[in-house]
């Protein structure tokens, strides 16, 4: 009558978004500003000031037909060309048009490339801590096995020892992810190069290409003067899966893209096999008119400051309390060690303060929550003196 494993998907939401639901029923009870909720990654910087001049002149302007109608099924001509050119511009390379599939989100593009990489036996390798939703894409989405490199607690760096160990004939990709949802790792081009030169090594021996699938929604969100690899100019058979949500702050909007470069293996049938896995996934045109946006401001970014601000605040005054935690490079994520071994029960004891965080067992590393402060700088000062008490609570 149904699918039970999609019925089953259905009724039990993502731990992430059961906590944000549990807080929107908390805030009706005791008031929003009573609320400490660290846990949605939900952009909360304006958009540039720019934009909404932008959209008011398009709506104003513009012919609806060509603002609200059908673009090609991989995205207008034009948006992929201002995109192709913006990534030249800025990393050096050499894309066109025709290595742009544009989507709805970064959700949409990894759904997409798995689907169109998948074969009969695959197997996709994700590294710990990881968003947990990659295994609903790789095992429920794309039917291909999961496999978990358990984590580097030192510095969230890759595993090296378990991820050559893991690899095997039916590997076909990688998924990484830099700046790292959950811990904040950026990857360093050290770790960049060695993965390469691995996939480099484990392809030829397995005589046939294994996918680097490179997850960039954080990819403009980095602090310290840090500048993140372009995944890319390392490995040849890399296929970039890219979202505006956070760094133009347009997470509603679900706007983003695939980009298949000409120096992967079988790149055009690659391409191909991207805008077949569109069409059966029903993600054909992406919105219209915020690809007009997105090509407009492919360039800009919101006001990121405000994000190292909130990490500076919560990793210093987090330390002095006695939490250990890796310090954030980029994203908007503190990955802190519970105070307790069984994080879930340290969750609820927070829950005590309103302080509502996520538990990492989802994310592949337990013992650790997830910590989210892209929200106001006022909220996490009024809520340290509530982590403040739970760490007094463990004294």
């Amino acid at each position: 009558m149904f699918s039970k494993e999609m019925a089953d998907l259905g009724k039990k939401r993502s731990t992430i978004r059961e906590i944000f639901e549990y807080g929107n029923t908390r805030a009706k009870e005791i008031g929003r500003e009573n609320i400490y909720d660290f846990s949605l990654g939900n952009p909360s910087i304006p958009a540039p000031s720019a934009m909404s001049e932008y959209l008011r002149e398009l709506i104003e302007n513009e012919k609806p037909e060509l603002l609200h109608g059908y673009t090609s099924a991989q995205g207008a001509e034009n948006v992929r060309i201002s995109i192709a050119e913006s990534l030249n511009r800025r990393f050096a390379t050499s894309f066109n048009k025709d290595n742009i599939y544009m989507t709805v989100g970064a959700a949409a593009a990894l759904s997409i490339v798995l689907k169109a990489l998948t074969e009969p036996a695959d197997e996709f390798i994700v590294f710990a801590p990881f968003f947990p939703e990659y295994r609903c894409f790789i095992e429920s989405g794309a039917k291909a096995k999961c496999v978990v490199i358990p984590p580097d607690r030192e510095n969230f760096q890759i595993n090296f020892d378990e991820f050559e160990k893991a690899i095997s004939e039916n590997t076909k990709g990688v998924i990484v992810n830099s700046p790292n949802n959950p811990s904040g790792a950026v990857y360093s081009e050290e770790t960049i190069k060695k993965l390469a030169s691995l996939l480099e090594k484990k392809s030829e021996e397995y005589n046939h290409p294994i996918f680097l699938i490179s997850d960039e929604p954080y990819r403009e969100i980095v602090y310290d003067g840090l500048n993140i690899p372009f995944v890319t100019k390392y490995y040849k058979n890399t296929i970039v899966c890219y979202s505006y949500s956070k760094a133009l702050s347009l997470a509603g909007e679900r706007i983003g893209y695939v980009l298949v470069p000409n120096e992967v293996t079988n790149s055009k049938d690659i391409y191909a096999a991207v805008c077949g896995a569109g069409r059966i996934l029903g993600y054909v045109c992406a919105p219209a008119m915020f690809q007009r946006v997105v090509a407009a401001f492919s360039d800009s970014t919101s006001d990121i400051s405000i994000y190292e601000k909130n990490r500076n605040l919560l990793y210093d005054n987090l330390s002095k309390y006695g939490y250990k935690m890796v310090k954030p490079q980029g994203a908007f994520y503190i990955f802190l060690k519970a105070l307790e071994e069984d994080e879930h029960a340290f969750c609820e004891k927070a829950k005590k303060y309103e302080l509502l965080l996520v538990p990492g067992t989802d994310f592949g590393c337990p013992g650790y929550v997830r910590l989210s402060y892209c929200v106001s700088t006022s909220m996490i000062e009024k809520s340290l003196p509530l982590f403040e008490k739970l760490a007094k609570d463990y004294e």
